[in-house]
């Protein structure tokens, strides 16, 4: 008899409770024994469920207390693993905890046997090594609280993988719920599962692998954005500054034309000035020469002199044309540059929408 049967009671299939070892050597609970052997009280034979071995009289129950310990202590590690305390995180708990360590620091188990349904630390496991029966029990490292490869409903090891349902369920689960389902045993299921493991990683892996390559595509692509981006600024800023010096061209021709202007313009004044004052003098001095005849007494004189003063030329009827008016002079300078000023304003504003507009993209 397996050592993990001693401690699962085989009437209610539930760990042990008040435990009592009948004269066969098998383990019950008080209740269910008793139960049973209730039923048969009138026929007077008392029998083992489960070797069917017949006792008469009917045996004394005595309560193993070494047992009753042990499954004591089971319930309790398998308690505090199933309910954990909720302040306490799951990374600060240890992974799994020994089944057989007393105190309330019980040290960290390293293998789980599957036939005692215990976990055991270094220490505790040594008999699993040395006695013949225990060297049979099949270990696996413990990862995982062995609870969690329990049903929970019969107490039993997971040990088949139902198909159908797509869970692990115990030999119990398997020949009533789940007897008309596909199953196969765990390792014939996680086999099974390694094939849909292994394709979801290729999945994954060439996944990864078009990321990786997007990834590295769009870095390049920012990068010659950017570079772009830059020649974009350097070739702009170059035709800015060639309408920039084709305005200031068209400056220094303005300012050329205007001061040409003015210079034609101060020159005839000069000239025009020199006339008049030509003209003032000669005009002073015929107009002192009149004032000087309107004086003498001689009439004689006066007649004959007059005469020759009125026959003189000496300056012209005519008036020399006036300077051009300066206002006049400039205004088509200052026009033409309005002009200029107002065709630029609106080619910028006519091509603004197509600049903001346009793609910066590389490709266009």
């Amino acid at each position: 008899m397996e050592l993990h049967s001693n401690w699962v009671c085989p009437v209610c299939l539930d760990l042990l409770r008040e435990p009592v070892t009948i004269p066969c050597g098998h383990d019950y609970c008080k209740s269910c024994i008793e139960a049973c052997w209730d039923r048969r009280e009138e026929r007077g034979k008392y029998s083992c469920p489960l070797c069917r071995k017949s006792f008469s009289p009917r045996p004394v129950l005595r309560r193993n207390s070494t047992l009753a310990e042990l499954v004591k202590k089971l319930k309790k590690t398998r308690t505090q693993q199933a309910s954990p305390p909720a302040a306490v995180s799951r990374a600060s708990q240890p992974d799994v905890a020994c089944d057989f360590c007393c105190g309330t620091a019980p040290n960290k188990a390293t293998m789980s046997c599957l036939t005692c349904l215990a976990s055991y630390c270094p220490a505790h496991l040594e008999p699993h090594s040395s006695v013949p029966v225990l060297k049979k029990h099949r270990l696996v490292s413990a990862t995982v609280p062995l609870q969690q490869k329990m049903c929970t409903k019969h107490n039993k090891l997971l040990e088949v993988y139902c198909q159908t349902d797509q869970k692990c369920i115990c030999y119990l689960c398997a020949i009533h719920r789940h007897k008309s389902h596909c199953m196969v045993s765990v390792a014939a299921g996680r086999a099974e599962e390694q094939k849909q493991l292994i394709a979801s990683q290729r999945k994954v892996e060439v996944r990864f692998q078009e990321r990786e390559k997007e990834l590295t595509e769009l870095v390049q692509d920012l990068k010659y954005l950017k570079s772009c981006s830059q020649a974009a600024v350097q070739t702009s800023d170059k035709l800015f500054d060639e309408m920039i010096s084709s305005l200031k061209r068209e400056r220094t021709v303005a300012k050329q034309l205007i001061n040409a202007r003015e210079k034609r313009a101060v020159a005839r004044s000069k000239k025009l000035q020199l006339q008049l004052k030509e003209e003032l003098t000669k005009l002073r001095r015929r107009h002192t020469e009149l004032e000087q005849l309107s004086h003498t007494d001689d009439h004689i004189h006066f007649i004959q002199t007059f005469q020759s003063l009125s026959t003189s030329r000496d300056s012209p009827d005519w008036l020399p044309d006036p300077v051009v008016c300066p206002k006049r002079s400039f205004k088509t300078v200052t026009d033409s540059v309005s002009k200029l000023r107002d065709d630029i304003k609106r080619l910028v504003y006519d091509n603004r929408p197509r600049i903001s507009a346009s793609d910066c993209c590389p490709d266009e």
